[in-house]
This record gives C-alpha cells, structure tokens and sequence, in this order.
C-alpha cells in the first residue's frame, strides 16, 4: 500500500507555486500518494489564509489519516495561532501513526505539541523547499526521508569539524582557525528538542515552551547575524534552559553578512562565549537547518549521543 502524504500550509503564503508544484511531481515520482488541502494556496496577507484558515488546514491534517502531514514552507504565522491548535487532536493522529514533519516556523507548533502533549514530531523538509528544489532533491534528505515513513529510521551520524587541542587558545586565533573543540560524550535516554532559535526564544514564558531537564537541546537558524544568536542563546542561558540540558548542538546558520565593524566577531567566537558559560557539551557541524542537506530529527522522543573523536551519532532505534 502506497504512504500519504497531506500537503497543508499553516504559515506564510506560497509565492512560488512551480516549486509547490515540482515538489507534489517529486513525491508522487517516489511512490507516495499525495492529498493537497484545500486551503494550501490560499493567501490573506502574508500567510496562507487567515488565523482561522490555517488552524483549520492544521486540524484536517490531523484528522487525515496520512502517514505524513508535511508542511509546504514555513515563514511566519504559527506562533499567533497556537492558543487555538487542538492538541487534543494532534495527539490522537500521532498517537494513530501520523507524523508531523517541518522546520523553520513549524519549530513553534512542535514545541507547543511537545509541551501540551509530550508526542513526537519530525524536524525535517518541507515541500517547496526541498521536494521542489530547482537543483534536485537532495539524496541524503531524501533517504532519510524513505526511512521514516518506511519506519527504518535509526538514527544520524555527522563528521565533527577538526579539534582545538588547547582551550586556552585566544579568541582571535579561535576565530582565525574557524575549528571548534568537540569533547568526546555518551549519553542515553535524553530528550532530543528544538529547532530553529529564534522561533524557541519566541516562546519562552509561554505555555508552549517545553520543560525539557537533562535533554539534547539542537538548533538552527538563517539570516541572523553571530551577535542576534548570541543574544538569543544569551536569553536561554540567563532563562536557564541551557543549564537544565546534557548537550547543545549546533546545526546551520547560514545567510547572514558580517561586517567591517566585527573586526573578526564570528559565529565561532559565539560558540567559544558559549562554552564558557555552561556545562553542557557543545557540539557542533549537524546537517539540519536550512540547507538542501538535512537529516530528519524527533522532537520529543529518548535518544543516545555518541561522540567518539570526530563522528558523532545520534541514535534512537532502540526506541521503536
């Protein structure tokens, strides 16, 4: 029996309707059944329909029965809406084998989903962006992918980048050498959370920030500059939520301009800050974010880090 897939778009508006177009070709050339919501090309402002609409669209995804509800982009509009999501009813169509799967803005909805109701969903691509990609689909995104709607899923690994051997080392040679120090680390049975950074400090003292302790806190981001991030995980730390995790991985910041005024101010610079103010290990180089290749992620869900030298592996098979 083919998998479903339900297309819906509860966020910003889809402006380039050829990429919602290759990416439906895409997934019905890999074998996959695609339903389309009715409201997925709507537009009201610069979102896919008004705040109703798009609650709606969330709602007939959960009542589907797809084996996926995958968004078609993100952009904005999920955080204004979370008071009027029916948990009750995500929970129920996970609970019955529907993944949610998206990133960017979805971060919003998935840890709203991971704070009111502790149920899993999917860091991963999204339509447009990924199956609708002009350069192609990328083939470890995509593979990851097949493995999760074929339940095969295991687990990721990634390359760390190369080691400072001393701590010591200047900030202005750190940021000269762009390497990061990665300590070696064995954790099992921690919560994996996160998602884009600027979408999870939207949500602090809300009710839809997870209280995660002793968890695997990931994070991305595009278009912010080093300094906007350190504010950001400054906001976290002094919130202590970093204090309250096992390790902080980094995953892509990427689209961002530095300038003359730097003077060598680096996302490596925010890092080396970073690990002088927490406990946590700090590892760095995963293959998520916005970027063509990604790696799917359970929000929610126990998982092992491993670090042995440079090859770090984040394992949740044994969950299933």
């Amino acid at each position: 029996m083919k998998k479903t897939i339900y297309i819906y778009s509860p966020s910003s508006a889809i402006n380039d309707k050829a990429s919602f177009k290759r990416g439906i070709k895409c997934l019905e050339s890999l074998g996959y059944e695609v339903e389309i919501d009715e409201t997925a090309l709507l537009k009201h402002q610069r979102f896919a329909g008004n705040d109703a609409i798009r609650i709606a669209s969330i709602h007939r995804a959960a009542s589907s029965g797809a084996n996926i509800a995958l968004i078609s982009r993100g952009g904005y509009g999920l955080t204004r809406i979370l008071p009027d999501i029916n948990y009750k009813t995500v929970a129920k169509a996970i609970n019955k084998g529907t993944k949610f799967v998206g990133f960017s803005d979805f971060t919003a909805f998935q840890m709203a989903v991971l704070a009111k109701t502790g149920e899993v969903t999917w860091a991963g691509p999204v339509l447009t962006d990924d199956f609708g990609a002009k350069e192609g689909v990328d083939e470890i995104m995509q593979a990851c992918f097949e493995d999760l709607t074929s339940e095969q899923g295991e687990g990721c690994g990634w390359r760390l980048p190369k080691f400072i051997q001393k701590k010591s080392i200047i900030d202005a040679e750190i940021i000269k050498s762009e390497f990061f120090i990665n300590e070696e680390c064995n954790f099992d049975n921690a919560v994996l959370w996160g998602g884009n950074l600027a979408m999870i400090c939207s949500l602090l003292g809300t009710p839809y920030m997870p209280a995660v302790k002793n968890g695997i806190l990931f994070i991305e981001d595009v278009g912010e500059h080093p300094y906007r991030v350190e504010r950001m995980l400054a906001q976290l730390l002094q919130a202590g939520i970093l204090a309250q995790q096992k390790a902080i991985v980094f995953g892509q910041f990427n689209h961002y301009k530095l300038v003359s005024h730097d003077k060598g101010y680096k996302l490596a610079s925010v890092i080396d800050w970073l690990r002088g103010k927490t406990k946590a290990k700090i590892l760095t180089g995963l293959p998520f974010g916005h970027v063509a290749t990604k790696v799917l992620l359970p929000i929610g869900l126990e998982v092992s880090l491993n670090v042995e030298g440079r090859d770090a592996f984040l394992l949740w098979g044994h969950q299933h």
